[in-house]
């Protein structure tokens, strides 16, 4: 696979020095909308959503702009992620997490002593501009098993005409019971306005394993491939990635699938033939973000690309509660990929130090 080029999106500046969670979605005819999360620190009650526009392939970007207001039904927040979905036609959904700050004020996103954490909700908007102005956020209704939900993929778009909103759970901040953690989808069938069904995907009952950041997409035939990141609360260990497989768009999976690499895997690229491009974090092992190919769904990965290479981290932590506080501290992270029409794929991810982080674009050509 060949790094075609690469750049800087953006580069973090004082006094919101630190970029995260970036996301890059193609819109035709040939413009690419970026979103990133912005703030002081990686965890904060000044961080939002900043958007920037691309019309040659990433090579240079628009100034930034911030549509997104923080504020819903008069409470102060702050915005974590914004995923956008481009509907046929010219239509944009975004999907967007969004933190309550006022329950706890000062406090940080994660309780390290029950894990549990701050209020949280997923805020739907819609663009008929190609995202420069978006509707005001309405408030997608959540089922009280999931907690405080967290949003880690966008909207799917499902060939029945349906669109489903994969959700995980957590604990509210002060809970002291076990965190059963789990993903679940919520079905809607007018656009995102109501989510009347909701289907459990996977879970572990006994609450050992967390099946953490879970990344799906829909290929051209209608399947959803999920890639999910997991977690032994046992062990304090990150397993292999899983791959799951649905033909009946969530109903039914196949039987997970650990892949050769570990950590955090990043929203995958299916292009029109059904190869795969899936780029992953690897914090623990060689220290790097790298990605590789499938030829399809199901198959295996090659082709593998070196993206980032970073330094071994240091120290260590104990108890899952430690682990959350420290992924605060993480340095580099969370790709995102998306296919472009030419056959090439954009991966997008931040990386800096505890000072500055920056978001980086990487532009791949498989074989």
């Amino acid at each position: 696979m060949q790094i075609v080029a690469r750049g800087v999106l953006h580069a973090g500046q004082p006094p919101a020095a630190v970029a995260t969670f970036p996301t890059v979605t193609w819109l035709p005819p040939n413009r690419l909308l970026a979103t990133y999360r912005v703030g002081a620190a990686k965890d904060g009650d000044d961080e939002t959503v900043e958007c920037r526009w691309s019309e040659d392939g990433g090579s240079s970007w628009s100034e930034p702009w911030r549509p997104f207001a923080t504020e819903v039904g008069g409470v102060a927040g702050s915005l974590k992620v914004v995923y956008v979905t481009s509907e046929p036609g010219s239509a944009l959904l975004a999907a967007a997490l969004w933190v309550d700050r006022s329950a706890h004020p000062g406090k940080p996103l994660f309780n390290e002593a029950t894990q549990g954490c701050l209020p949280l909700r997923v805020l739907l908007a819609e663009s008929g501009d190609q995202g420069r102005t978006w509707s005001p956020w309405r408030v997608a209704p959540t089922p009280e098993t999931l907690g405080p939900p967290s949003l880690t993929s966008p909207i799917l778009l499902l060939p029945s005409g349906r669109m489903a909103l994969s959700l995980e759970s957590n604990k509210t901040y002060l809970d002291p019971s076990p965190w059963l953690q789990h993903v679940q989808y919520l079905y809607s069938r007018d656009r995102g306005r109501s989510w009347p069904e909701a289907r459990r995907i996977v879970g572990d009952l006994t609450g050992r394993y967390f099946h953490w950041d879970q990344r799906a997409a829909v290929a051209p035939d209608g399947r959803i491939v999920s890639f999910t990141w997991l977690y032994d609360s046992r062990t304090g260990k990150y397993l292999p990635i899983e791959r799951r497989i649905s033909v009946d768009e969530g109903a039914n999976w196949s039987r997970p699938e650990r892949l050769g690499f570990a950590d955090q895997p990043s929203r995958p690229a299916i292009f029109p033939d059904g190869r795969v491009l899936l780029a992953w974090v690897d914090r623990f092992g060689s220290h790097t973000i790298r990605a590789a190919v499938a030829p399809s769904l199901e198959g295996p990965f090659s082709q593998e690309t070196l993206l980032y290479d970073a330094a071994p981290l240091s120290g260590g932590y104990h108890t899952t509660g430690e682990l959350l506080m420290e992924q605060i501290s993480w340095t580099y992270g969370l790709p995102y990929v998306e296919p472009l029409p030419d056959g090439d794929a954009m991966v997008v991810y931040y990386a800096g130090d505890a000072e500055r982080m920056d978001i980086h674009w990487v532009r791949l050509r498989p074989e």
